[in-house]
């Protein structure tokens, strides 16, 4: 059986930055939790300090790889939590996120929030999210 998403929006200003208010989504066979996604190496090792542009592109790679060892890919993602020690300092890198899910075809529904801090010292994006095939 096939995934069918079906975009929930009871208003429509969400669309143009990138995430649907909800989605509805049946017919799926596997759930995928991933847990959050910093801008980490693969010895687990912090990168970019400093650098909010570069942490956010590397924390997407990082979901991206997670996505990818279950079979899956950003097209199957539903929804997307970004944690930010600072929203200010995000936005104007925002554009990188969505243009990546814009070209994967999806509008998952999402959570941006401040927090005072990340676990680990110096990040300051972390990107969680769920996926279903």
């Amino acid at each position: 059986m096939a995934v069918e998403r079906t975009a929930v929006n009871p208003v429509t200003w969400s669309a143009g930055l990138g995430f649907n208010q909800g989605e509805l989504v049946s017919g799926h066979t596997r759930t995928l939790y991933v847990s959050g996604q910093t801008a980490m190496d693969g010895e687990g090792k912090p990168r970019h300090e400093g650098d909010m542009a570069a942490q956010l592109a590397l924390g997407l790679d990082n979901l991206e790889a997670v996505l990818g060892e279950a079979g899956m890919s950003l097209a199957n993602l539903v929804r997307l939590n970004v944690y930010t020690t600072d929203v200010d300092r995000l936005f104007p890198h925002y554009g990188v996120l969505a243009a990546r899910l814009g070209a994967a075809g999806v509008a998952p529904a999402s959570t941006l929030l401040e927090v005072n801090r990340l676990a680990v010292p110096g990040q300051m994006v972390e990107l969680e999210g769920t996926a279903v095939a």
